[in-house]
């Protein structure tokens, strides 16, 4: 149950009739991984803490650099040097100090990987790189669990809901093992409000697939295009011939 002071504090979410104190017990309840805590997962993970998620599993194996620091709000300053994780839980003790963290200060592999994801209800992927993305995607489907993807790269990002339901596309239906689009923001450059906007639609996808609010954005990927303020939406199709969500 919520407490009074959770009931003060979550006031403006409780009187949303589509998310009320019920919703609000369900955030509290719920555990999700975010994988990456740069640009995308920074505000993902500051906005899921502030909304209430009761247990958020924080996985980066890097440390903050500076020039990090021009889009990844999460950290600060003084957290130059430090484990990203780290970074980030300061903040959000600082916001939410009813949320709980369990930190994964390295990469996530194989048999861990899949314990990592069997423990949690949702994965949200902030990774930055295709490998990652892939082994995410496949241990999603192992284990029915649904995947918020992200990516955000120059002025253009992307957003789509996978593995929500039975029929649903999965991440290689839209993109095969053997795509060579690796690209980086070291690299390309990234306008930093792209990745808060990126991350902010993660994190509203991922409470209303804990809530119920509204419809999500299943199996259709989501481009928006910060230049001409643009987004444009393209259903993705199970591929019967997919080798992950076809497999499991």
């Amino acid at each position: 149950m919520l407490t009074e002071q959770e009931l003060i504090h979550y006031s403006r979410h409780i009187i949303l009739p589509q998310i009320d104190e019920m919703g609000q017990q369900k955030l509290k309840q719920a555990k999700v991984l975010i994988v990456g805590i740069g640009g995308l997962g920074a505000p993902v993970a500051i906005y899921l803490a502030a909304a209430g998620v009761g247990h958020l599993y924080l996985a980066d194996h890097d440390t903050v650099e500076r020039s990090n620091l021009q889009r990844q709000i999460i950290h600060q300053l003084d957290g130059v040097g430090k484990n990203k994780v780290d970074s980030a839980k300061a903040t959000i003790n600082a916001l939410n100090p009813w949320t709980q963290t369990t930190l994964i200060p390295y990469k996530l592999l194989a048999e861990d990987l899949k314990l990592k994801v069997s423990q949690v209800d949702i994965v949200i992927d902030c990774s930055d790189n295709f490998e990652t993305r892939f082994e995410l995607n496949q241990a999603c489907v192992q284990s029915n669990k649904p995947l918020v993807s992200g990516a955000a790269i120059r002025f253009e990002g992307q957003l789509a809901v996978f593995n929500l339901k039975t029929d649903s596309a999965c991440y290689q239906c839209l993109y095969k093992p053997d795509t060579h689009l690796d690209e980086n923001c070291f690299d390309q450059g990234i306008l930093s409000p792209v990745v808060g906007t990126i991350g902010t639609l993660q994190a509203t996808e991922t409470i209303k697939i804990i809530t119920g609010a509204g419809t999500v954005s299943d199996s259709q990927l989501l481009i928006y295009d910060a230049l001409n303020t643009d987004f444009k939406k393209i259903q993705i199709a199970k591929d019967p011939s997919c080798l992950i969500c076809n497999q499991y």
